[in-house]
């Protein structure tokens, strides 16, 4: 699995190659961002913390060696290069390791929205401190890209030293082998060199500038994993089902333990704690409310109607998908392809989007296993309600309350309404429409 997993994005490789041509010279220049290396970055402690070497000095023998190695590649360009030009580096840039993040989370065996939720802000945050270390030093040593070479990618008219690519591909390799530990750490620094060297084949960047920002991006990519190393994943211990009916059980049939029990306890990154967000219990069991809800939820099932069996569907997200964050950031993705933003715009989205996702896991998490509430297949058949009913999906292996699906989608759609305010009402109804559909499955 681990082979095929990591091969899915080399087949995009291969596929985007076939179909490519030889485009020639790009005018097109990408929008320009000056002030990204004073934006405050999530990790680092500030935009220089980690030095960048400055670059080969003009006139100097390493900058001749720079131009000339650049001109070899470049002269040398076949169309299976021009493919892998286009796809490490066509806008928007971030998508390729957006979305191989996205896959190792659906293919990889990963069961749990807060472990994906943790990974995926993990691996925006590292990405958008790169950006921001690699624009402060641009703009310090002011480097102009080449001239005079055939360009087959989207010109920017920032400094090239060190290579944004580079640095994203170099944060968000080492992270992603950090998070995916049972797969090859060798392959994630392949697909990074890759990466890197594409920006040499589009005739954008020197030698020079791609190797800094390897180097940038692993040296941030290696801050972020210090911290995700005091964050609490993995802490050892377990916790205990209270005793009695109406807590939370595994489905009928299954002996299965809950999943991530501890993670309400892990180290937010905005939030001051879980327990400030803890909202009232839920309703008690057996009380006239909770029953209400359980003959609400048994109703539903019992009648169905096709809409609401595609809006359960459609927003399952369930083991061997992406899982719900994963949802939205493909969300962000196509808003971001209808968009026109700069290389530190859409790094500081998906850096947004998914702190705002690993902290409500934590919330979540948090009231899931302070209160244990049981979910509606058990109570329905608790209560004696109906003894044989089963819901239209698979019930998930943690408490009901609060809702997952409901806390992921309602930060989501804050965080990208206030991105594209334009359209909080769509990614609002669409936060309500996700809730809706636990009821309905």
């Amino acid at each position: 699995m681990s082979g095929r997993t990591l091969r899915v994005i080399a087949v995009a490789v291969t596929l985007v190659c076939a179909a490519c041509s030889a485009t020639g010279e790009q005018s097109r220049v990408l929008p320009a961002e000056p002030r990204a290396g004073r934006w405050k970055p999530w990790v680092l402690s500030s935009a220089d913390s980690i030095v960048v070497p400055s670059p080969p000095a003009k006139g100097s023998m390493a900058a001749t060696r720079d131009r000339v190695r650049l001109e070899h590649l470049v002269a040398r360009r076949t169309r299976q290069d021009e493919g892998r030009v286009h796809f490490w580096g066509d806008y928007p840039a971030i998508e390729p390791w957006i979305n191989l993040a996205l896959h190792l989370v659906a293919e990889e065996g990963v069961k749990d929205p807060p472990r994906a939720a943790r990974g995926y802000a993990l691996l925006s945050v590292a990405i958008n401190d790169a950006i921001v270390s690699a624009w402060h030093w641009k703009y310090i040593y002011d480097r102009p890209p080449p001239t005079g070479v055939s360009v087959i990618a989207e010109r920017s008219s920032e400094p090239s030293y060190p290579s944004e690519h580079a640095a994203m591909a170099g944060a968000a390799a080492r992270v992603l082998a950090y998070t995916f530990p049972d797969l090859p750490a060798k392959r994630f620094d392949e697909l990074a060199q890759e990466a890197a060297r594409s920006r040499l084949l589009s005739g954008t960047n020197y030698p020079s500038d791609v190797a800094a920002g390897l180097d940038l991006g692993r040296a941030v990519a290696n801050r972020v994993i210090a911290r995700a190393e005091t964050d609490g994943y993995g802490r050892a211990g377990r916790s205990k089902i209270p005793p009695g009916r109406g807590y939370w059980k595994p489905p009928p049939g299954s002996v299965a333990l809950p999943v991530e029990p501890l993670a309400g306890r892990w180290r937010p990154w905005v939030i001051t704690s879980a327990e400030g967000l803890l909202p009232p219990p839920p309703p008690q069991y057996r009380s006239p409310r909770f029953v209400a809800e359980a003959k609400q939820v048994m109703e539903f099932g019992n009648h169905l109607s096709p809409e609401q069996a595609r809006i359960a569907k459609h927003w399952a997200a369930g083991p061997g998908t992406s899982l719900p964050p994963g949802m939205w950031n493909q969300l962000a993705l196509d808003k971001i392809r209808r968009s026109r933003l700069s290389i530190p715009e859409m790094a500081a989205v998906f850096a947004l989007l998914n702190v705002a996702e690993a902290d409500a896991a934590i919330a979540a998490w948090h009231s899931k296993y302070r209160y244990w509430s049981a979910r509606p297949v058990n109570a329905i058949h608790d209560l004696g309600l109906d003894r044989d009913w089963a819901p239209y999906l698979p019930t998930p292996l943690f408490p009901g309350y609060v809702s997952g699906h409901s806390t992921f989608s309602a930060a989501a759609a804050e965080v990208l309404g206030s991105i594209w305010p334009e359209d909080a009402p769509r990614f609002r109804a669409m936060a309500r429409e996700a809730g809706l559909s636990r009821v309905f499955g």
